[in-house]
């Protein structure tokens, strides 16, 4: 008996799409006997096609635009590597669907913003939308809570999703270098992009734990969610971090509390025995607290071509098994409107620094400023530097309502000892 045929377009053939070209090109009869499914890899699109590439293309595989990949009857599986929520990816992911082309995607972004819109075209026509790529790479999280974890009531969801962050606070610590320093290090050696925007401000992170949090919960994705970056993190901070027993790790984390869900995603002071401290580099690592099975952690390698084309070809295989299968897990109708709460009642400890001038009646003004906020001061440390005529105060807090720790950091930096806005950051307790 002859074997099934299904035929793929790649669309977008930057770093990922070329490796995963070529590994296509190269296991291709492995890969069909492992999936008991021939894989004919027919067309490809890229913006710019006269582009030097290190790949063999035959002219009659071109497309000549990229939309014909959705439209075109001879095409079964749409691989999406264009990027971004809008535009070009929009257009070929939503008319793929449509024309009941199964997509596999390594866009965060797009399923972020239209995940939901896009499940339901996928599962009124049939077809598979698939996302592994889209969140930790090579990472298997996504399979990870659609089938491995199945059986599991999950209660939260949290790790380091991002590689290039991880990399700067993890060399910063490591090498004593500036923020600066260790992310023009980082872009020359690939590990960030030349606009690493979105990685430093933590919407990267934020994009894949709206997918996580609805996977894990059953629910829609939501927007509602807090979010912090890295880029004002500075070699100061790692020092006292260090000197306190804690490493600075950049988490998402979103949590079901009374059928509530809480997203956050911002720098935390970590203890440094615990597992998600020892994370560096561009590793990511996901940690699912689930019952029956306890808490799960997978860890990996989060971008770059290598483990991002893994994740695609298992993609791409779960397609060529047959296997069509809703994108987040259960049916449009069975995914839940959960109510989805700001952190601002949340109970916090934070580091708190503050550079202020070195004069009579600062911390008394400070402390008092914590005592009407009803905020209760675990720790203090003052260093004066007297040359400089200004002294950094360290205040570690006992747990706090968030918007409690909001107005105190707001009616302190008014004043006119305050030299340099002042710097918080979260104590896990994870």
């Amino acid at each position: 008996m002859s074997k099934k045929k299904l035929n793929i377009a790649i669309v977008g053939l930057g770093n990922i799409g070329s490796y995963l070209y070529k590994y296509l090109i190269t296991n291709k009869n492995i890969l069909s006997k492992k999936n008991n499914c021939v894989l004919n890899l027919i067309y490809v699109s890229a913006k710019n096609k006269s582009k030097k590439r290190n790949l063999k293309i035959n002219k009659k595989n071109w497309l000549r635009n990229y939309l014909d990949a959705a439209y075109l009857k001879k095409i079964d599986i749409v691989v999406e590597l264009i990027g971004g929520s809008d535009g070009a990816a929009k257009k070929l992911v939503f008319a793929s669907l449509k024309n009941k082309k199964h997509v596999v995607t390594a866009n965060k972004a797009l399923i972020a913003k239209y995940g939901d819109k896009l499940a339901k075209i996928a599962e009124d026509n049939k077809v598979n939308l698939e996302f592994e790529a889209a969140v930790c790479g090579g990472v298997p999280i996504i399979r990870s809570l659609k089938e491995g974890l199945i059986a599991n009531k999950i209660n939260k969801v949290y790790g380091i999703f991002n590689g290039t962050s991880n990399y700067i606070l993890s060399k910063m610590d490591q090498d004593n270098k500036s923020f600066e320093d260790v992310l023009f290090n980082a872009k020359k050696l690939g590990y960030a992009e030349s606009n690493p925007k979105s990685d430093l401000n933590g919407e990267d992170v934020a994009a894949k734990l709206k997918i996580l949090s609805s996977l894990c919960f059953n629910s829609f994705i939501n927007n509602n969610i807090h979010i912090e970056g890295i880029k004002n993190i500075n070699q100061i901070d790692i020092i006292n971090a260090n000197k306190l027993g804690y490493k600075i790790k950049l988490l998402g984390c979103s949590e079901i509390i009374d059928n509530k869900v809480y997203q956050r995603v911002h720098p935390v002071l970590i203890e440094k025995s615990s597992y998600i401290a020892s994370i560096d580099g561009v590793l990511n690592a996901v940690i699912v607290d689930g019952k029956p099975v306890g808490q799960s952690v997978v860890q990996g390698e989060g971008a770059g071509p290598e483990p991002t084309t893994s994740a695609l070809v298992s993609d791409i295989s779960s397609i060529l098994r047959g296997n069509i299968k809703f994108p987040f897990s259960i049916s449009n109708k069975e995914r839940k409107k959960l109510i989805f709460k700001d952190i601002s009642n949340r109970l916090f400890s934070v580091y708190l620094r503050l550079e202020v001038l070195d004069k009579p009646g600062v911390l008394s003004n400070i402390t008092n400023i914590f005592s009407i906020n009803k905020v209760s001061i675990k720790r203090l440390i003052q260093n004066p530097y007297r040359s400089k005529k200004f002294s950094s105060i360290i205040i570690i807090t006992h747990k706090s309502k968030n918007e409690s720790l909001k107005k105190i950091i707001s009616k302190i930096q008014k004043k006119n000892y305050i030299l340099k806005k002042p710097r918080l950051i979260r104590i896990g307790a994870y």
